[in-house]
């Protein structure tokens, strides 16, 4: 009988259908939406840049204005592709059509002539964004760049889903390691693991990174986690990954946990149990609230 079946003491299609149907739906905390810190850290570099561009909001000629304010403070020049949402320095765009003619625009260029001031000045008004600062339907660019790095991070919300699992598994991992006498770190690596017991761990590639590592008594515990929300491959092929990555770390004598949690298993559910039916210890963020994690250790 498995580990983690005796732990709960129930068999394993039993135990099975506990963790499946105490799936979570969402683990949304507040930091989920907007990482305000990124944002503001993005904007901080123009931020003086956007200022002086204020300077041509209701500007009739909106080509002229932007000429003489690129060749007086060229600087302001590194904030317009930012404006559209672009964080490349340089870009390439289709200007004709039948030939395919491309035309490169260099935002890194620190002593603009006015003639390339001038086309800077014309990518403004031609990529749509100035005739929002001509019309005065941008107020503030400042404000504006905020609302466009909003934006951008939301973009960021999948992977902050992953941090997020983290930051709540480790709530349950240092409340198993107070309460048992043992010891953990985050992003294990080889040289963290030998600095911190010298231990010598073996892995299958030099980047591998261990979401947390616990020790008690000489011995190590592995565990990775994640969240899906949604179904997909991403689920089946991680779902692999760790039957292998549990037979690599068990012939090291090393115990390997595999925490996930999300509605995406429910849809796929096969390739969670194969892992299931191979690994001694899956768990779900329900049995690691119910405490099974400190009895684990515990052993």
């Amino acid at each position: 009988m498995k580990k983690i079946c005796q732990i709960l003491q129930k068999s394993e299609d039993e135990t099975f259908q506990y963790l499946i149907s105490t799936l979570k739906d969402k683990i949304t905390k507040w930091d989920y939406f907007v990482n305000w810190q990124k944002v503001l850290k993005n904007i901080k570099p123009i931020e003086r840049e956007l200022n002086l561009l204020n300077s041509l909001i209701g500007k009739d000629d909106l080509v002229g204005e932007a000429t003489a304010l690129i060749m007086q403070y060229p600087s302001v020049i590194k904030a317009i592709p930012r404006l559209l949402a672009i964080r490349n320095n340089s870009i390439e765009v289709l200007i004709n059509v039948s030939k395919f003619i491309y035309k490169t625009f260099d935002f890194t260029i620190k002593t603009p002539t006015k003639s390339v001031a001038n086309e800077i000045a014309d990518f403004l008004v031609k990529s749509g964004i100035g005739e929002l600062i001509r019309n005065r339907n941008i107020k503030n660019l400042a404000d504006y760049m905020a609302g466009v790095e909003v934006g951008l991070d939301s973009n960021a919300r999948k992977n902050r889903i992953g941090t997020l699992m983290e930051s709540i598994v480790e709530v349950f991992v240092a409340d198993a390691c107070a309460l048992t006498g043992a010891e953990y770190i985050t992003q294990g690596t080889v040289s963290k693991i030998k600095a911190k017991w010298n231990i010598s761990v073996k892995v299958d590639k030099s980047s591998r990174k261990i979401d947390f590592v616990i020790y008690k008594n000489n011995k190590l515990y592995f565990i990775e986690t994640n969240f899906y929300g949604g179904g997909g491959s991403k689920l089946k092929s991680t779902a692999g990954e760790y039957i292998t990555m549990n037979e690599y770390w068990n012939r090291q004598g090393i115990e390997f946990i595999w925490i996930t949690d999300g509605h995406g298993w429910n849809g796929t559910q096969p390739p969670l149990r194969e892992y299931f039916d191979k690994s001694d210890y899956l768990l779900n963020l329900q049995m690691l609230q119910d405490g099974y994690l400190s009895k684990i250790i515990e052993g």
